[in-house]
């Protein structure tokens, strides 16, 4: 398989050769082999694991995305990836920053809706005037 990361504004990792790939979702790990059928995925903020014969196994800290497999090509799209050789500091990594992160979003989100919300029902309330 050819996995490729990709952030916002780059591309984190490029490698081709991937012996499999597992990952985090909402319903638990996901893995890849290089015959599964293609498939898009909702990832959750964890650690991204892939294999090739050169490099062993690499861990990434990923914050929520999705993975797309058409074929042998495997895209990957996060807001943030971190890599690392030590797998206790990506752990915590992912449960320090990005976990705290999207508890942060969640609260500007669920403020954002009350204001729209609020904001329709003065504007119906203004139409029916």
């Amino acid at each position: 398989m050819k996995l490729k990361i990709l952030l916002p504004f780059k591309v984190f990792a490029e490698k081709a050769d991937v012996l499999r790939i597992v990952t985090d979702t909402k319903a638990g790990s996901f893995g890849l082999l290089p015959h599964r059928r293609d498939c898009v995925v909702a990832l959750e903020p964890g650690i991204l694991i892939y294999e090739t014969a050169a490099d062993g196994e690499v861990f990434v800290a990923v914050d929520g995305g999705v993975l797309v497999k058409t074929g042998p090509d495997v895209l990957v799209s996060v807001r943030r990836a971190m890599g690392g050789v030590n797998l206790g500091q990506l752990r915590q990594a992912v449960e320090q920053e990005f976990l705290v992160l999207d508890a942060r979003e969640q609260n500007v989100r669920s403020v954002l809706a009350k204001l729209e919300s609020g904001f329709l029902r003065r504007f119906a309330t203004f139409q029916h005037d």
